[in-house]
């Protein structure tokens, strides 16, 4: 008989890339979001238009043996959403519903296991002030002191999670994402993240042409790519350990340097113009000691490899638009 699984989130990103990883394992999927996936990047068995802030469409999901639950479903964006301070308490009490709703409604209706992606904005703001030495191993988030809500809303949601474990005896795993990117993702509007805007940017741009750059560009960060992100949860997810566990690439870039390796693939100069805008800490990269150690895993794609696979896409679909629009 096929295992059973909800992806909740299933209109977003990841959790559309999910849906299809676990389609290609032989699961029997449901997606849930508010939305249908942008790209169609959404294989599901099954897929509910409905808003986990409601707890009645939470029940309504488990309408049959669910055997997993991955609660991606959240209110976010990347810097220029999440930084600006404007939506912190829509993003702190709309991802604060979901995960009380789907946690009471998998307890209620005897999930065998959920998974929850937590972040890495998570970590103290106090250790990422170097650019050159951030530190975010697991055991470095308390004292707790996140840059921003949102980083306080996936603090708070892990202990629910874990809470919920303790007293009901719930099979959890907690994962906390480091910058994931790849293609069939959002690449503009607002709530884009860095690898997918300055793609963006960059494919606009004439050779040995300017784009801007929020801050010095001097801020340090690692990107993981879609494909790998997903193999680090499924092994989570089928390991007997709860986490919290980074997953991530261990492989800092500054944002100049960043700017500059989407250049190279593009085959093109890029001049940079750096403005006042949003950055988040100085410095962040993946501790995946822990990882390694209770999954025997860590991430094996160069960071060139995925941006080259994510700038073809965000280019092609640049000029997709610009032939509608002519």
């Amino acid at each position: 008989m096929k295992k059973t699984a909800i992806v909740c989130g299933a209109g977003g990103f990841i959790g559309g890339h999910l849906v299809n990883r676990l389609q290609a394992e032989g699961y029997w999927v449901r997606g849930v979001d508010l939305k249908e996936n942008e790209f169609g990047n959404d294989k599901a068995d099954d897929f509910v238009i409905g808003d986990l802030r409601d707890p009645r469409v939470c029940e309504s999901l488990f309408d049959r043996k669910i055997n997993e639950v991955y609660q991606l479903a959240a209110d976010m964006g990347g810097a220029g959403y999440i930084f600006t301070g404007e939506h912190d308490a829509v993003v702190m009490h709309n991802s604060a519903l979901c995960n009380l709703n789907m946690l009471e409604a998998s307890r209620i209706n005897g999930v065998d296991k959920i998974f929850y992606s937590s972040s890495a904005c998570m970590y103290p703001e106090y250790n990422q002030l170097d650019p050159d030495n951030p530190k975010c191993s697991e055991d470095s988030a308390y004292p707790a002191a996140p840059d921003s809500e949102y980083g306080w809303e996936k603090l708070f949601s892990e202990r629910l999670y874990l809470s919920y474990m303790r007293n009901y005896g719930m099979e959890v795993r907690v994962a906390r994402f480091h910058n994931i990117f790849g293609p069939q993702g959002t690449w503009d509007g607002g709530r884009e993240k860095a690898p997918a805007a300055l793609c963006r940017k960059i494919a606009m741009a004439e050779d040995s042409g300017e784009i801007e750059i929020w801050g010095d560009g001097l801020q340090t960060r690692s990107f993981l790519y879609i494909d790998e992100c997903l193999e680090g949860v499924r092994r989570l997810m089928q390991s007997d350990w709860p986490g919290p566990v980074n997953i991530g690439s261990e492989e800092m870039v500054s944002i100049n340097g960043f700017v500059d390796m989407i250049a190279k693939v593009a085959g093109k100069t890029i001049h940079k113009k750096h403005i006042e805008g949003p950055t988040g800490v100085r410095g962040r990269n993946s501790d995946n000691a822990l990882i390694h150690e209770k999954l025997g895993w860590k991430p094996t794609q160069p960071l060139e490899v995925g941006i080259k696979q994510t700038y073809d896409w965000i280019a092609e679909q640049i000029r997709i638009r610009e032939s509608v629009e002519a």
